[in-house]
């Protein structure tokens, strides 16, 4: 298990100086940093058609290509000027995955994945910026980091159709990281990062979804659900004479409308923990065959099995109040509790892995083993060897 160190900042400290404000380096924040995967694993996990890679390459000063994998050889692009990033190797790779863990001061429904990335010397994305916070883990060898303020003055620039770069930028960071280092940076900061040596990076990456895409999310489950909500209606109407004209009066009452769906508590929660417990990238859930009985399940607790969740799945919960019923949302699918379920809910959503204690406990309630049961056949949880 990896332990994360602030330096002398307490994680309070941390998100009340650091977090979406300014970026910092985190030197040796993980001591002792032993990398979860090789790269030759990770060109492994680029070899399949269901995982999401792309290669980076600086062909030339100013020009950039980019290819997406599968890749089964990496010979074309040479010896040095490239990079391989493979997306969601957490919920590949149990152990890549356990770099996450020590980052759970921040709520599970922040965060998105873990990106590897693997470059040879010289091999980098550019100089751009992202509207998301990250931790950027530096695992073998080297790399030259580079990291600025938010500026408006920057400009895009696109060296390739898929590469999204900024005009150079004024630093704050300057600095070579070595194995365990961290580098935390802010949403709008521009960073670019170039490798000394062949090297591994490690990117925790965090969800910051648009307007854009709520409002579009919200739609979406208006539709699932077969909610139309209410209608406009206008039963004060006058008479007018600029019959092609839209009011403000118009206008406000349509605002109202739309506003009565995001000031419907209950509705936005609902769907918002659909919404973000999605995973973004395919979970890679096995369903046992033939799926448990709950006696089964209950058996096996009893005996002392150790459960591991699946890498990637997300999963968090709302509860109103402490009387309320909770819901539960675990890859898009809501359940609902009475409140005397917390802790079971709270077990299931803040752990990765459920020791024999917690087996037991749960093999003693029927309803707990029951929702368990559940979750093991849908490929959610399943036994430790």
């Amino acid at each position: 298990m990896y332990k994360l160190h602030l330096g002398q900042l307490s994680a309070a400290e941390f998100m009340a100086e650091y977090w979406q404000k300014k970026p910092v380096l985190l030197k040796g924040g993980f001591a002792n940093f032993v990398d979860p995967l090789t790269p030759d694993e990770l060109a492994g996990l680029a070899i399949e058609e269901e995982i999401e890679s792309r290669i980076v390459a600086q062909t030339s000063p100013g020009q950039w290509q980019l290819e997406t994998g599968p890749f089964q050889d990496y010979s074309p692009f040479g010896e040095q000027g490239w990079t391989l990033l493979v997306q969601a190797v957490d919920h590949w790779h149990p152990e890549a995955a356990q770099l996450i863990e020590p980052f759970r001061f921040i709520p599970n429904w922040r965060i998105d994945d873990l990106m590897v990335s693997y470059s040879t010397p010289g091999g980098g994305v550019g100089p751009h910026l992202d509207q998301y916070d990250v931790f950027i883990i530096q695992g073998q060898g080297k790399r030259h980091w580079r990291v600025g303020m938010p500026d408006a003055s920057l400009q895009p620039i696109c060296p390739h159709p898929r590469l999204l770069q900024v005009t150079p930028f004024v630093d704050c960071i300057d600095v070579i990281t070595e194995p365990g280092d961290i580098l935390y940076i802010p949403p709008g900061c521009p960073h670019d990062g170039i490798s000394v040596d062949a090297s591994l990076s490690y990117s925790v990456g965090f969800r910051a979804p648009a307007q854009k895409d709520l409002l579009t999310g919200l739609a979406d489950y208006l539709i699932e659900q077969d909610q139309s909500g209410s209608r406009y209606t206008d039963p004060q109407r006058l008479p007018l004479t600029d019959i092609g004209r839209i009011s403000d009066s118009d206008l406000d009452q349509v605002q109202q409308l739309l506003l009565g769906l995001v000031n419907n508590r209950a509705l936005l929660a609902s769907y918002f923990g659909s919404y973000i417990s999605h995973a973004k990238h395919e979970l890679d859930a096995t369903e046992p065959e033939p799926h448990y009985a709950v006696d089964e399940i209950i058996e096996y607790l009893e005996e002392g099995s150790v459960l591991a969740r699946l890498g990637g799945l997300r999963i968090c919960y709302h509860q109103a109040g402490s009387a309320d019923d909770i819901q539960l949302f675990i890859n898009g699918l809501t359940i609902t509790l009475p409140a005397a379920a917390l802790q079971f809910v709270q077990l299931l959503s803040e752990q990765v892995q459920l020791d024999e204690t917690a087996c037991q406990w749960i093999a003693a309630d029927q309803n707990r083993a029951g929702l368990l049961t559940e979750l093991i056949n849908l490929g959610y949880w399943y036994f430790v060897e």
